[in-house]
């Protein structure tokens, strides 16, 4: 059984046969410990504060039977790692483009005022900490009437949160298609003839902080924590 926030997503699971419905990560309706699995994608990393990331993890191990497991991924702040570039970096469609010199400039949207939390059908991609707060490590400390950057696509994350612009293919939606359905470089042909552009909020993750996060719950214990392609990676498995 899958679920998601997108209606148009879960609708496309139904037209190919399989059981969805649309619901609220922080708010499951599943029987508490009724899963032998769950997995989680590319979710997590939409929350905006640490507190409903963490409760996200906790509803996910309130689904679970004693001795389930869980698969989690987030995006990562670290799209380099161990001296190789994740696929995000590499699919930069080969050539130097102007299309990837994009908006980085910054939204004046204070982190109070996001878009809605949602899951995606994301690869991986990422960014780290706001204007005032540089690359210092990733201590998560609020900033008041912060600004956040948007993110360049296809290049290194400089802040852990951000804005992702999203370019819709074409004008007009087409069925079960949502806002994030296409990506296109800003400043690309494709790009100027397209709109509107939807900005996402994402939080990446820096090394150990997802893993950190679920250690902190007494419900679980981390059995594996790992690098995927632009991803931190956890495995639980409820107590």
């Amino acid at each position: 059984v899958g679920c998601d926030r997108s209606k148009n997503l879960v609708d496309i699971c139904g037209e190919k046969n399989f059981q969805a419905f649309v619901c609220d990560a922080l708010s499951v309706p599943i029987r508490s410990g009724s899963c032998d699995a769950c997995i989680s994608i590319a979710v997590i990393h939409h929350f905006s504060t640490a507190e409903r990331r963490l409760a996200t993890i906790r509803e996910l191990a309130r689904l679970l039977r004693p001795g389930g497991t869980a698969l989690i991924y987030v995006w990562a702040m670290e799209q380099e790692y161990k001296n190789q570039k994740s696929k995000y970096l590499k699919e930069k469609n080969g050539s130097k483009d102007k299309a990837e010199e994009i908006s980085t400039g910054v939204a004046q949207r204070p982190l109070s005022d996001q878009m809605p939390d949602s899951s995606s059908q994301d690869s991986a991609c990422p960014d780290q900490l706001l204007n005032d707060s540089k690359d210092e490590g990733c201590d998560e400390k609020p900033v008041a009437d912060s600004r956040l950057p948007v993110h360049t696509n296809r290049t290194s994350f400089h802040s852990q949160d951000l804005l992702v612009p999203w370019h819709l293919k074409g004008g007009t939606k087409m069925k079960g298609e949502s806002a994030d359905t296409v990506l296109f470089p800003a400043g690309s042909k494709e790009s100027q003839e397209l709109s509107p552009v939807f900005h996402r909020y994402y939080h990446v993750f820096c090394e150990g902080e997802l893993e950190a996060a679920c250690r902190s719950l007494d419900c679980v214990r981390v059995q594996k924590s790992y690098y995927d392609q632009g991803n931190w990676c956890v495995v639980l498995e409820k107590l």
